[in-house]
């Protein structure tokens, strides 16, 4: 379910580049951002799976029970609880158990009962995890604790699904349906980031230390510990960046809940004490038996959500494209367009989301006109302009600059076209999740 930022990677792979005439730009084609995790869970209503049926299974209903059960014995949920563990169409879930009111506080979890890397650091394999990145300290925990049949961990590791209808986890003949799409690139390269990342922790902390990992631990296991974070754990959090929270990483989405405000939050357990507290709350009213629900994200894309959950809306707004455009080292003027990109908040590479019926988003094109400026326009990069040149960029610099980047831009999206096997008109076009 949940909500994480911050959780963030560069690929390793190159996208596809493509060079104007000049050699003054470039522009690629890459999926994402260099990718920013945002994870949650599934999704309920209006949207729909890109799978024919969900990759995900839903546990045993003795099981649900059982974890059930353990809460209640945790003291974290009491048989009064406005909230309880559910089977829904869409996967588990979180039921009303009575009326709920707008903006209700329906569960509350002691710091304690959090996996965080503070609960790492706390553990056998703390030490060894102190110089990793979170999320695959966090990772290794989940697959050691996995692994290990006397885990107190054990209850609400049952539960949760051996993988998730995420595209990193479709088959190769899955992915050949997405030919074409960045969403295939995208997910072909965190294929590739996590596989290295598996190689490099393997090397340096597994096989070095069996005794503390005393069963095999696969490339499979940490694509597994991968899509439970990238789906379920929440951040944007006080001091807390990559959580997972049992019971409520249950919560779905629903994309008919366009806030995303005070859904949950960190907050002190009391006036006189220093625990902490994941308070979830529910942002419209709900009916005693329906599903409780929060907005995931407003801002993802329907690839990304796919990438994260492998579900898609309907809506038109979730369809973008990434247009990855950078200043090329090998252009002559190089530091100087580097030195203006970087003093008006952008780098060497620049992303930028082209969404269905929206303007362009802001500096696109002012970035645009700066790494093609070359010939007569150079004169512009001179210092004496350096303060002013970003506010001339907003207009056309000049007929060839102009003609640059439409030509670059123009090739780029007939070269992303031709990735596909069929055009719009060559197929019988319907709704996605007919």
């Amino acid at each position: 379910m949940a909500a994480l930022s911050n959780f963030s990677f560069s690929l390793s792979t190159s996208p596809p580049t493509f060079v104007s005439s000049s050699k003054t730009l470039k522009l690629l084609t890459s999926l994402t951002k260099k990718p920013s995790f945002r994870l949650k869970s599934r999704a309920f209503a209006a949207t729909c799976s890109l799978h024919s049926a969900s990759a995900t299974t839903n546990p045993p209903t003795a099981q649900v029970e059982t974890f059930w059960q353990w809460l209640r014995d945790q003291k974290v949920v009491s048989p009064k609880s406005p909230i309880r563990p559910a089977t829904f169409p869409e996967g588990l879930g979180l039921v009303a158990q009575r009326d709920i009111a707008k903006n209700e506080v329906v569960l509350e979890v002691p710091m304690k009962f959090w996996i965080n890397p503070d609960t790492v650091a706390a553990s056998e394999i703390g030490s060894l995890c102190s110089g990793l990145k979170p999320w695959i300290s966090v990772a290794l925990f989940l697959i050691r604790e996995k692994k290990k049949e006397d885990s107190p961990w054990r209850v609400y590791l049952d539960i949760l699904p051996e993988c998730t209808d995420s595209t990193v986890f479709w088959s190769e003949e899955e992915l050949v349906e997405l030919q074409g799409t960045q969403l295939l690139s995208t997910t072909l390269g965190v294929k590739e980031y996590v596989q290295n990342e598996y190689l490099k922790v393997e090397e340096e902390i597994i096989l070095p230390n069996k005794q503390l990992f005393p069963r095999p631990i696969t490339l499979d296991d940490f694509l597994w510990a991968f899509g439970i974070l990238r789906s379920r754990a929440f951040s944007r959090l006080r001091g807390q960046n990559l959580v997972l929270i049992p019971l409520a990483d249950l919560i779905n989405h629903s994309p008919g809940i366009t806030t995303e405000d005070y859904a949950y939050e960190i907050k002190g357990a009391g006036l006189f004490s220093r625990d902490l507290l994941f308070s979830l709350r529910t942002p419209v009213p709900v009916k005693a038996g329906e599903q409780v629900l929060i907005q995931y994200d407003l801002n993802k894309s329907n690839a990304e959500l796919a990438l994260d959950y492998g579900f898609i809306e309907s809506k038109s707004d979730r369809n973008a494209y990434t247009l990855t455009l950078e200043i090329s080292e090998s252009d002559p003027f190089f530091g100087d367009k580097l030195d203006i990109a970087e003093t008006n908040g952008l780098g060497e590479s620049a992303y930028f989301d082209i969404v269905l019926g929206r303007t362009l988003p802001p500096a696109m094109l002012q970035y645009l006109r700066l790494v093609a400026l070359g010939g007569t326009d150079a004169f512009l990069l001179e210092s004496i302009f350096r303060n002013t040149i970003w506010g001339h960029l907003d207009l056309p610099v000049s007929h060839a600059n102009e003609e640059l980047i439409c030509r670059v831009v123009r090739d780029a999206c007939k070269s992303a076209l031709s990735g596909f096997h069929t055009t719009i008109e060559e197929v019988n076009v319907g709704p996605l999740c007919a």
